[in-house]
């Protein structure tokens, strides 16, 4: 393995409720706006705020047409070129494919599952349509790829998974470039399942608030061409990451963030950086009371007198889930390639009354601006402890 190599990111595929294309979805950001988020009537008559895109804008594909497939095919269309460049510079059986998610399309096996307790019938039913695989397979055939095939299903990290396996993949020499991100629908199934546990707030989601409630769930899908050439000629590469697991509980964070911390030590030290060479961090802050608590003991850990600027994006998005990871790099992208000399960092839309137990966190807020930003990390923290974090730098 090969630990200095360079992995070079293309400019990033972004579909979600904030914007369609990752300008859009850091202009959302910077100005704080959650005015994607409204209110949702699911199956059984219950109400959630949810960030959720309109299916019919964009375009049927054929097997499985649904919103998940129509907005991973939508986000896949802004990246083409650039894959298209890779298999002419590096041929088809040496790019892989990896893509976070979790909804294995219930939007249709949850329909099709009520048509049968109701009538006996399944009708055009198959257990294909629930296959954790499919996103994969589906830009693999898109693009007419021969390299490996992976989906990962870490619930919040899952495409922070896929884009560190595509990392490791081209270090390895198994792949000179490796199309890696995630995509995520927040589903009535989605919907009803997080409700069941008490962690969607009645309102948007409010991260880090001594008044949080809860989550809201968004959806997201976020590509990048990761290779080892600078196909785009961005300038930005994955500097370092790390995973780590709490193994503390089945749902619930280690609630002194031991495991967040080890990732985000363990991320600076694979890019041979320090807390105080990190200009913006993406927090994973989803609002709910034992997340943010966790996050912010963690951040306080590493980071300690640096008071690194950092903000959710999630107030503007929502919780994308398996996409989430890849959604919130993208916003990171979106602040190293600026090429002003006061770069707008990304804004989190909350209500400014910051947690007094906690740790005190550098929050960026609306206006926000700084100067020679060169790193960003960005933290995902799922259930069961399953913790990532990633840093991109600029050359």
């Amino acid at each position: 393995m090969n630990s200095i190599m360079k992995i070079y990111l293309s400019r990033p595929g972004v579909i979600c409720a904030a914007g369609n294309s990752a300008e859009e979805l850091y202009n959302a950001t910077c100005r704080a706006d959650n005015s994607c988020i409204k209110k949702r009537l699911v199956d059984g008559g219950q109400e959630f705020f949810a960030a959720s895109v309109n299916k019919d804008d964009f375009a049927s594909v054929p097997t499985f047409d649904s919103k998940i497939i129509r907005i991973e095919n939508a986000a896949l269309n802004q990246i083409e070129n650039t894959v298209s460049l890779a298999v002419k510079s590096f041929g088809a059986d040496k790019i892989g494919v990896c893509v976070g998610s979790c909804d294995n399309l219930t939007e249709l096996s949850g329909p099709s599952h009520l048509e049968y307790f109701t009538s006996g019938d399944f009708k055009d039913y198959s257990i294909e349509k629930q296959s954790a695989q499919y996103v994969a397979r589906f830009v693999k055939e898109r693009f007419s790829l021969k390299g490996p095939c992976n989906t990962f299903s870490t619930a919040c990290s899952s495409s922070a998974g896929a884009i560190i396996k595509a990392a490791q993949l081209i270090k390895s020499g198994i792949c000179d470039a490796v199309i890696a991100g995630g995509v995520d629908i927040a589903s009535d199934t989605a919907l009803l399942g997080f409700g069941s546990l008490e962690a969607i707030s009645p309102t948007p989601t409010n991260p880090f608030s001594k008044n949080r409630h809860g989550i809201t769930l968004g959806e997201a899908s976020a590509f990048f061409v990761l290779s080892r050439e600078d196909l785009d000629k961005t300038g930005i590469t994955l500097a370092g990451y790390s995973e780590s697991a709490d193994a503390y509980h089945m749902t619930s964070p280690d609630p002194e963030g031991t495991g967040a911390a080890i990732a985000m030590e363990s991320a600076l030290k694979s890019a041979g950086l320090t807390p105080k060479d990190i200009g913006y961090l993406n927090l994973h802050g989803t609002g709910t009371k034992f997340n943010d608590s966790m996050e912010s003991k963690a951040v306080d850990k590493v980071f300690g007198s640096v008071k690194v600027h950092c903000s959710s994006t999630k107030g503007t998005t929502g919780h994308t889930l398996g996409a989430a990871a890849a959604l919130e790099l993208a916003v990171c992208f979106e602040v190293l390639q600026s090429d002003k000399k006061e770069v707008a960092l990304p804004a989190q839309h909350w209500d400014k009354l910051q947690d007094e137990e906690l740790p005190v966190l550098n929050i960026v807020n609306e206006g926000d601006v700084v100067e020679g930003i060169r790193a960003c990390m960005s933290n995902s923290f799922a259930f069961g402890g399953s913790n990532a974090s990633l840093i991109i730098s600029k050359e």
